[in-house]
């Protein structure tokens, strides 16, 4: 009888739940990629706080056996007449932005040329030098924008300057202040004067292509024109060098 009423009896099933949701693995695969990354660029820009980077420029030409001449130096060992013609010549609002010059870069994203001319503040020169390529493309512009950004929350204005001036090329394998001092000018880049720090500042457009210390007519009109500016900057590089 109780195999009977076992038949019998209704067969009841348990009720299923809603389905559950997976994931899809492209998605976890890109928020672990965006996660990597990011915190590959922290670590990046954590580094360069403390530690005397190389630029891109520089490991490319030492992998393919180019010579490389830099010789790192401190912001207290450099002229302030550099820094000064520096900030005059390549972003004199860069004590009081942010990393980017939003009002210089919507008048060369208005122009017909586009990113081919001006626009780059020394944070976002320094970002393409020390982790980007050179060349004019707008994917570079891009990467570059956030990356200024960042850098300017996790560098200090000294520190961002001393950066850029350590790693700007001004020749054929030639880096930094220090070593350009020596060469176009045999001395220190503590000894610079005025008028040096300024053909200096003059030639970081092109540096292959112009000598400090055998400027051309141009490159000493630019180098006129600098110091003028240096002249006029006023309290505009209290941020790097203190107030006067």
């Amino acid at each position: 009888m109780t195999g009977r009423a076992d038949a019998d009896r209704p067969e009841t099933t348990q009720k299923a739940g809603p389905p559950r949701r997976v994931r899809p693995r492209w998605r976890r695969l890109l928020l672990w990629l965006f996660a990597g990354g990011a915190g590959l660029i922290t670590l990046l820009l954590l580094a360069a706080a403390v530690l005397p980077m190389p630029s891109t420029l520089m490991l490319w030409r030492l992998a393919s056996g180019q010579p490389v001449t830099r010789v790192w130096v401190p912001l207290e060992r450099m002229s302030p007449e550099l820094v000064r013609a520096v900030i005059a010549s390549e972003d004199q609002r860069y004590c009081s932005h942010r990393g980017i010059d939003w009002g210089a870069l919507r008048e060369v994203l208005s122009d017909e040329d586009g990113p081919q001319r001006g626009g780059s503040t020394i944070a976002m020169q320094t970002v393409k030098n020390l982790y980007l390529w050179h060349g004019r493309s707008y994917i570079r512009k891009g990467i570059e924008l956030p990356l200024a950004l960042l850098a300017d929350l996790v560098w200090s204005k000294r520190r961002m300057i001393e950066l850029y001036l350590n790693v700007a090329e001004f020749g054929e394998g030639l880096f930094g202040v220090e070593a350009a001092a020596q060469r176009y000018f045999n001395r220190s880049a503590a000894g610079l004067a005025r008028r040096e720090a300024a053909l200096l500042a003059a030639s970081l457009p092109n540096p292959r292509l112009r000598n400090p210390a055998t400027p051309s007519q141009r490159a000493r009109t630019n180098s006129f024109r600098i110091q003028q500016r240096m002249a006029g900057l006023g309290d505009r590089a209290t941020c790097v060098l203190g107030a006067s």
